[in-house]
């Protein structure tokens, strides 16, 4: 009975240890130079390494952090020019390729730096590739960066558009080693402004694939596209279209899934134009043996609606969602979240669809070239601080769909977030750690935020977490603008006395 007894007290020792390591929080310290302006991008592990990316007017630093955030070493990045346009990060296990354009007279270039663990450069930079502007033009962001999923292929790109009707492509293919696979320049005739491009992916195998897409008049909606495809030693675009019918489309995504070779083009559609959205247009493309695997409509039931309507009539009740994941799952099939988003003003009532498309780019047009959006990292000058303004990011839909585009399941997390005049603390961030999805955001708690952690397990059951141990009261987090450096730890920045600093939370 004894040995009974102890054996049930080590179990419960077990358990008990086990519980309290499910998560770990583990804090920088705020360096003296790190306001809450500066701008960050979070690069990842490399080399059991974390490291963070920083610039603050011409100053460029990365911060080295070891394994339990203690600042190692801050490197200034002095070979860079004083004003940098746009920086990419290629992380792997040894190594971060650094691309990076800037202006010099009237020139873009186009570089690509090695950097090793430690933060520093024992390479000469690689120059990719120049472009000549002009002096005077408003627009100086030529390049753009895709990577595939799993590294091996890296796409610097650029897009003539000083003609509406004909973009021309000039496309440098790089493998992991930025050793130079293909390079092509090549034509895409496009019909006016109504048409425009989206959604650049590439694939393992160095495909380029995207979105070229037609608007109404207004620019509202999508009615009628295509799926473009530029294999990766084929200088000419393969198009298929899309059979959007009677349909009309908003927030056109795209998603890649490089196990199956297949290409998925989903969006919210709507019957009639200023209408309520209906369901779910949804494409399945298999790039690979070139052919259609299905499209199809899911409509969306009155329970469905019912549980997503949030304070909206049962009918308007998707209005306010916006597409923010796509996550491949095993058997084919996808899961997809969507947030609710609004905002409201006492000016004006917000619109969706002036937000969607007054243009599709923002304010990236150029008489000469375009360059397609780019990772967006944390930039205090981009904040959306319009005064009189108050941010709502509410309930996320997470529906759960098979190989053939039948909706399995569905659930919602819910929650309501708001904030006056910016919106950095609002959202959420998804993180995988395998066995199920993790959710963090923020929740109002006497006046603070306190970060809260919600999982969703296989079959769509949602579960509140314990309070994350060792949330200091002192820190300020910003969720979605967290990255997941591993299968089981993600990095999120945090505001602590107007200063930015990080936590990695270890699950």
């Amino acid at each position: 009975m004894y040995t009974l007894y102890r054996l049930q007290f080590l179990l419960l020792l077990f358990f008990a240890s086990t519980a309290a390591m499910a998560q770990k929080i583990t804090y920088s310290e705020p360096e003296k130079d790190d306001y809450k302006s500066t701008e960050f991008e979070i690069i990842g592990k490399v080399g059991g390494n974390i490291l963070a990316y920083k610039t603050d007017r011409g100053d460029y630093v990365v911060s080295v952090y070891d394994g339990e955030m203690q600042l190692k070493d801050r490197v200034k990045l002095d070979f860079l020019p004083k004003k940098v346009i746009s920086m990419d990060f290629v992380a792997y296990g040894n190594k971060v390729f650094m691309i990076y354009q800037f202006q010099r007279k009237d020139a873009v270039y186009s570089f690509c730096a090695t950097m090793s663990p430690d933060a520093r450069f024992y390479d000469a930079p690689l120059l990719i590739d120049s472009t000549r502007i002009g002096i005077y033009a408003k627009e100086n962001k030529v390049y753009s960066v895709e990577v595939s999923e799993d590294k091996n292929r890296i796409m610097v790109y650029k897009i003539n558009q000083d003609k509406e009707d004909n973009n021309v492509f000039y496309t440098f293919l790089y493998d992991s080693t930025m050793s130079l696979v293909n390079n092509s320049r090549l034509s895409l005739p496009m019909q006016g402004r109504k048409q425009f491009l989206s959604n650049f992916n590439l694939t393992n195998g160095g495909d380029f694939i995207f979105n070229k897409l037609e608007r109404t008049a207004n620019r509202d909606y999508v009615v009628n596209g295509s799926l473009i495809i530029k294999r990766s030693l084929v200088d000419s675009f393969e198009a298929t279209p899309l059979g959007v019918k009677a349909q009309i489309l908003d927030e056109v995504k795209m998603k890649l899934d490089n196990n199956k070779q297949t290409a998925l083009v989903t969006a919210f559609y709507y019957k009639q134009k200023r209408g309520n959205v209906d369901g779910l247009y949804l494409f399945k493309y298999d790039y690979a043996n070139h052919k259609v695997i299905y499209e199809k409509s899911q409509v969306f039931t009155d329970d469905l609606k019912a549980n997503a309507r949030g304070e909206s009539s049962t009918g308007a009740a998707f209005n306010d969602y916006f597409v923010r994941k796509i996550i491949n799952t095993a058997n084919g099939g996808f899961l997809l979240t969507a947030e609710s988003f609004s905002t409201s003003s006492r000016y004006q009532p917000w619109n969706r669809w002036n937000y969607m498309y007054g243009s599709p780019y923002g304010s990236m047009y150029s008489p000469y070239y375009y360059s397609p959006y780019s990772s967006m990292y944390y930039n205090p000058y981009y904040w959306n601080n319009s005064q009189g303004l108050r941010y709502h990011y509410d309930n996320v839909a997470v529906l759960s769909f098979d190989d053939e585009g039948n909706m399995q399941w569905n659930n919602f997390l819910h929650k309501s977030q708001f904030d006056d005049n910016a919106d950095l603390y609002l959202s959420y961030l998804m993180v995988n750690v395998g066995s199920e999805l993790r959710f963090l955001y923020n929740e109002l708690d006497r006046r603070n935020y306190m970060l809260t952690d919600v999982s969703l397990v296989p079959g769509g059951k949602i579960n509140r977490m314990p309070t994350l141990r060792n949330l200091d009261k002192g820190f300020t987090w910003m969720p979605r603008y967290g990255k997941q450096i591993s299968s089981h730890t993600v990095v999120i920045p945090c505001i602590y006395r107007n200063y930015i600093c990080f936590a990695k939370i270890d699950f």
